[in-house]
């Protein structure tokens, strides 16, 4: 009951309402967190339909924060859900962190994924990120509550040359994008509830392949730009 009652107080930032961030507001939802927000600003494309398994048919077309608010109302009435259906820009996600206490990064683009690390690294609110392309994928989360903690640029820095890749040119098995985006959802439920053990400074790195986990250290660079004054 405690813990139910954490979650009916919480409110939770998910960015991205795509693959991962279906499944993972469908878990948070379910389980009764007091307050979704839910920040995208694509439509529905009948591409989508075979892993973003809030949307139907009948959504195509549909500003996907709309639809996948209307499809959790459906699921939880009790829960207080806030379509964004805007790419929320630095300014913005500096609010919206602000006002939330865990943040779920379910975007598919390096920009978007630096731009939340620093709003989250700003207001020191724990930061729950997962990316899935082919048939690997990673989660982690930054609990930026903790002065040791590391931040997603520690991991990946801003100025890093890295590929920019994404799941509408490259593809991505569909069932993979569900298990990392229960898992971002696992995660984000046991910080609110304040029960078990975070990924925290643990990189999580799954081969669908060959079903085999990899877990990686990450430390805190004490040379980061972006949380090293923290």
């Amino acid at each position: 009951m405690e813990g139910q009652e954490k979650l009916r107080a919480a409110k939770v930032l998910v960015i991205g309402a795509g693959g991962l961030g279906c499944p993972a507001a469908l878990y948070l939802a379910a389980a009764g967190v007091g307050r979704l927000s839910l920040a995208d600003s694509d439509t529905v494309e009948l591409t989508n339909l075979q892993r973003q398994i809030l949307y139907r048919a009948d959504s195509v077309g549909a500003q996907k924060a709309a639809a996948a608010s209307s499809a959790l109302r459906s699921i939880n009435p009790d829960v207080d859900v806030v379509p964004i259906a805007a790419r929320v820009k630095a300014g913005e996600l500096d609010t919206l962190a602000a006002q939330c206490d865990v943040v779920l990064d379910c975007s598919d683009n390096f920009a978007t994924r630096h731009a939340v690390n620093r709003a989250c690294v700003q207001h020191r609110k724990p930061l729950v990120s997962g990316a899935a392309i082919r048939f690997d994928a990673q989660v982690m989360v930054f609990d930026l509550r903790k002065p040791a903690a590391p931040c997603y640029a520690c991991l990946f820095p801003e100025d890093a040359q890295v590929e920019e890749v994404q799941c509408s040119q490259m593809g991505v098995f569909a069932p993979l994008t569900g298990v990392i985006g229960a898992m971002q959802a696992m995660e984000a439920i046991k910080l609110l509830a304040g029960i078990g053990e975070s990924l925290s400074g643990k990189l999580q790195v799954f081969d669908a392949m060959s079903a085999e986990w990899r877990s990686i250290a990450v430390r805190k660079d004490p040379a980061c730009q972006v949380c090293a004054s923290r």
